[in-house]
């Protein structure tokens, strides 16, 4: 079993889907929580209440990190670091997730999309990252991309080109903060059931043929992402540095799968 015994961890977007399955893995393995979501409504304090239950710390805080960025980061550093925890585990999770193909995208999508999935992770890591030098804190951030990062849809244009920025984004804080011992991994999920992916699977058809197309032949729920996520930010991954874990079942690797048979 991990221990992350004697750590604290923040989660973005953590009251809901990818980011709640992995604060509470986190507990699990024994890191407190601050727990960070758009609103603090019951979806976030039956997160909380999950947590605590596992016998560690859990605060909860709110804010909307679409912006404006720099407040908007300022306002959840601060929260976060007023807690009281000592900090040492950044899960740099929250993000939107956008539909459009290019020739009809606004400008407003784009910018929203790009705030929440680009700006926010690489400010917010900058906060933490001057904090924890000048504190001596061997910090560990843990970014949330997407396949869509590797492989791009028609109808997700402004999506796509975020997550591949957060594929670059991890490699070059990795080699930037290594020297200052601050290790800096991603993992990128592949198509997993959560509050924002359920209207789209519950189309006629469409999770059938997400299974086609997955060589494990599964849409998980969240935890599927969980343990990745604990592991990469153990000391287990000590020499892990500047990597992006694809959590989605094969997805990636499959050029074409096999026609269904008639």
């Amino acid at each position: 079993m991990i221990s992350l015994q004697g750590h604290a961890a923040l989660v973005t977007g953590g009251t809901l889907g990818v980011g709640r399955a992995i604060a509470v893995q986190l507990a699990k393995c024994g890191a407190d929580i601050v727990l960070h979501g758009l609103k603090d409504d019951a979806s976030a304090q039956e997160a909380v209440q999950e947590i605590r239950a596992l016998g560690v710390r859990c605060e909860l805080m709110t804010g909307d990190l679409s912006g404006p960025t720099e407040d908007a980061v300022e306002n959840v550093f601060c929260q976060a670091t007023a807690t009281g925890l000592s900090i040492d585990l950044l899960m740099s999770n929250a993000g939107t997730y956008s539909e459009g193909e290019f020739l009809e995208m606004d400008f407003a999508t784009f910018d929203r999309t790009m705030k929440l999935n680009v700006y926010s992770h690489f400010f917010l890591i900058q906060n933490f990252a001057r904090h924890w030098i000048k504190q001596g804190i061997n910090g560990r951030v843990l970014l949330t991309g997407s396949i869509n990062g590797r492989l791009a849809e028609q109808t997700h244009a402004a999506y796509d080109t975020s997550k591949g920025a957060v594929e670059m984004m991890v490699r070059t804080l990795a080699v930037t903060l290594a020297p200052h011992n601050i290790r800096v991994n991603g993992m990128a999920p592949g198509l997993v059931r959560t509050p924002l992916t359920a209207p789209a699977l519950d189309q006629p058809g469409v999770t059938e043929w997400m299974q086609l197309h997955t060589p494990n032949g599964q849409v998980p729920g969240p935890e599927a992402c969980a343990g990745a996520a604990a592991f990469l930010v153990s000391d287990e991954a000590y020499h892990i540095q500047g990597q992006m874990l694809l959590v989605d079942g094969g997805m990636s690797t499959w050029q074409q799968p096999d026609p269904p048979e008639m």
